[in-house]
């Protein structure tokens, strides 16, 4: 009886899942669709889902209109950049607070938190004075800086609560056989949170990639990613649905296919320690 009762709630578990998935999995599959069709039966009344005149027009019609390679670079180069960035200054961060911690550490770590609580629209005008002062307005240099400072506390806390799982005894015992601070984080820590570590860098170049507000702000045409990409098929005329969908399709798909062959590695980073 108890047997069949566990089964039976396994059973209802699952379907929930399922159906929770391909909810959120719908809005994705539609865009797919809709970039297959013709403009009119993209505002089709009803709207048509498998049953229409498949054509690749759209897709042709973006690559002659936009280098899309050039955006997929500049995302690349961005999100790359700006999550190798934030690694190089989490790590150290991270370790001095979880194994070096002082009165105000807690009280730091919230703040930080805080900081992603910001509405970003407050802070854009500082912000766009300065790049022009500095010269780093519609440059990949400029959004690499901008992403790894507003993803940066999402850095440091997945990393703290990956490292607080390491026995500092293990450090120690590092530094009594004459390690250096440097060997110690490089050689010691780092392979030992390699799961935490991939699934913070994983996370953080799909932040950096979906990243819409401060890209379509502080860039132009020069240094524009795959966000910008998608913005410039919103039009005075209108916005063209099935050509808007092709060059979002084209956009999302790279993280996509990163986001699914990488699934195991995120999920088994996410369960070391990050939501305990």
């Amino acid at each position: 009886m108890a047997r069949a009762v566990s089964n039976r709630r396994r059973a209802i578990n699952t379907a929930l899942a399922w159906a929770v998935g391909l909810l959120i999995f719908f809005p994705i599959l539609w865009t797919i669709l809709t970039s297959f069709k013709t403009e009119g039966q993209a505002i089709a009344d009803p709207p048509v889902f498998l049953f229409f005149d498949w054509t690749l027009e759209n897709y042709a019609i973006v690559q002659e209109r936009s280098n899309y390679m050039r955006f997929l670079m500049n995302s690349i180069i961005i999100a790359g950049g700006s999550t190798l960035l934030g690694i190089i200054v989490g790590v150290p961060a991270a370790w001095s607070m979880a194994f070096v911690p002082s009165r105000r550490t807690k009280d730091i770590l919230m703040w930080m938190l805080s900081t992603k609580m910001l509405p970003a629209v407050g802070v854009l005008y500082p912000i766009y004075l300065l790049f022009i002062q500095l010269g780093l307005l519609d440059s990949r240099l400029g959004l690499v800086i901008v992403l790894m400072l507003i993803n940066l506390p999402i850095i440091i806390w997945m990393l703290y609560t990956y490292f607080k799982e390491i026995p500092g005894e293990i450090l120690e015992a590092a530094r009594m056989d004459g390690a250096s601070l440097g060997k110690e984080i490089l050689y010691i820590l780092t392979p030992m949170a390699i799961p935490g570590i991939a699934s913070t860098i994983l996370l953080n170049i799909i932040l950096a990639w979906n990243e819409a507000f401060w890209t379509l702000n502080l860039t132009a045409a020069k240094a524009g990613p795959l966000t910008a990409f998608i913005a410039s098929y919103s039009s005075p005329e209108g916005l063209f649905y099935a050509k808007l969908s092709a060059a979002s399709t084209m956009a999302i798909a790279p993280i996509l296919i990163l986001g699914w062959f990488s699934q195991k590695q995120l999920v088994r980073g996410l369960t070391f320690g990050a939501v305990k």
